[in-house]
């Protein structure tokens, strides 16, 4: 009986320590040489919420590294990831060394280019072939040492494919992999990845190359095998050849829409249907949705039925703290953050927000209400050894708090009227701020 009990007790202890609900499964760092299809395939990876990148690298290949380094900081920051670290070539090694230090679980490498980083890395960073679980590489023709990005650097390549780690080899997707159906389809996604990679793909309409598919198989590997036979038979490296086009296509398409694991914990999603929602709220549900993202969309229902009324900080603070997500390019939770609103409504209203779209509660421990006034509408987001401060915008928070005491001061607080204003103004402002402009970002460490 006894031992009957400490099994059952054994397996609750194993459950409660398995996977948080929404730790991402892989943690990257990628090396990249900067070219269209390091780019889409960068674009799948940041999309994807079973995915934390943890550092981009830039090397030589179809760039140069100082350009292949531009084009991705540029990528980054055009995706509101300014805080995503990105490093130049020679700065490579340092980046990863400090990355796999700071991270407790395993990381997988995603070479979408030469292996030359990886090798610098393998010999320069004794932890490396202890923290790096798997890498995965991009290369075309069913022997490795047959493709373009082996022959880019033969030797890194032999010292990598010689290591310890298991190597996972993509094959490529084909020249038209991009078709008219695909490009329907992510027209189709309203989120800023989808746009990128159209974006990236009709900026040069007559070069053949933006339909193929070649380093967009590693992101598409690292979440769909299934869809990929297995070539040879050495089990550490192993050549996987795309067997299902057509699924594949589908598969970068539930990418970009970000439904790569479940993000809801009751619910599958929250309703398309407009007439879910309230009278008053149904002409604008699918322009604040397209317009700012489903992150948002989802976090500003939540918190506001949290808050048991539409509030205007409420809103403000679930802004906040999906910026704040986009700036590190991470997920819920990851950070810790101290909030500069106080306890005193209407202000206050703004922690609500930033508790449902970040993930940092109380109960987790992640989230500080500072005691110390002036109170503002403020914050500051750790993530790691980051420190962001994230403040409304002075002229924009007089606007919402001057209206705010006007309707108090004519209409008082028990008075109906005073909410039915209030929720009208809150539903403005909705759809009115843009989380990219409303709010002065401040790199504090």
């Amino acid at each position: 009986m006894r031992r009957s009990i400490l099994t059952i007790l054994l397996s609750l202890l194993i459950i409660s320590a398995g996977a948080h609900p929404w730790k991402p499964r892989h943690y990257v760092i990628i090396d990249s040489d900067g070219g269209i299809d390091d780019l889409k395939a960068i674009c799948l990876l940041m999309a994807s919420p079973d995915v934390r990148i943890l550092a981009i690298t830039a090397s030589d290949g179809f760039y140069k590294g100082p350009v292949a380094f531009e084009k991705i900081r540029k990528l980054a920051d055009e995706l509101h990831h300014e805080g995503l670290p990105v490093a130049k070539p020679g700065e490579a090694v340092a980046l990863i060394e400090k990355m796999l230090a700071s991270e407790t679980t395993p990381v997988k490498f995603l070479a979408l280019g030469s292996l030359t980083t990886v090798a610098e890395a393998m010999e320069q960073i004794p932890s490396f072939a202890g923290r790096v679980k798997q890498i995965y590489w991009s290369n075309s023709g069913l022997q490795v040492k047959e493709g373009s990005n082996y022959k880019s650097d033969p030797m890194a390549a032999d010292k990598v494919l010689s290591g310890k780690i298991p190597v996972a080899v993509a094959g490529g997707g084909g020249e038209e992999f991009f078709n008219g159906e695909l490009m329907n389809n992510i027209s189709l996604i309203h989120s800023p990845y989808a746009d990128k990679v159209k974006e990236l793909i009709i900026s040069k309409p007559s070069h053949s190359f933006v339909y193929t598919a070649f380093d967009e198989m590693v992101p598409l590997l690292l979440h769909f095998p299934e869809l990929y036979s297995r070539e040879g038979k050495d089990e550490k490296i192993s050549y996987h050849a795309p067997s299902d086009i057509i699924r594949l296509r589908t598969a970068a398409v539930k990418m970009l829409r970000g439904e790569t694991v479940e993000k809801m914990q009751t619910i599958k999603r929250m309703p398309a249907d407009t007439s879910f929602y309230m009278p008053d709220i149904q002409p604008f549900v699918i322009e604040i949705r397209n317009k700012y993202g489903e992150d948002e969309w989802t976090s500003g229902v939540i918190a506001n039925e949290l808050h048991r009324h539409l509030g205007v900080f409420a809103i403000i603070g679930v802004k906040m703290g999906i910026r704040a997500r986009e700036y590190f390019c991470t997920g819920v939770d990851e950070m810790t953050v101290t909030t500069y609103a106080g306890s005193i409504p209407p202000l206050s209203c703004m922690n609500d927000g930033i508790q449902v779209s970040t993930g940092a509660t109380p109960g987790h421990g992640l989230l500080t209400v500072s005691t110390s006034s002036p109170f503002v509408p403020a914050a500051e987001f750790t993530h790691k050894d980051k420190t962001v401060r994230i403040t409304l915008k002075k002229e924009l928070a007089d606007r919402v708090s001057s209206e705010l005491k006007e309707i108090n001061f004519i209409y008082g607080l028990d008075s109906d009227i005073y909410w039915e204003l209030v929720r009208k103004n809150s539903i403005k402002y909705w759809t009115q701020f843009d989380r990219h402009e409303i709010f002065d970002v401040e790199v504090l460490k």
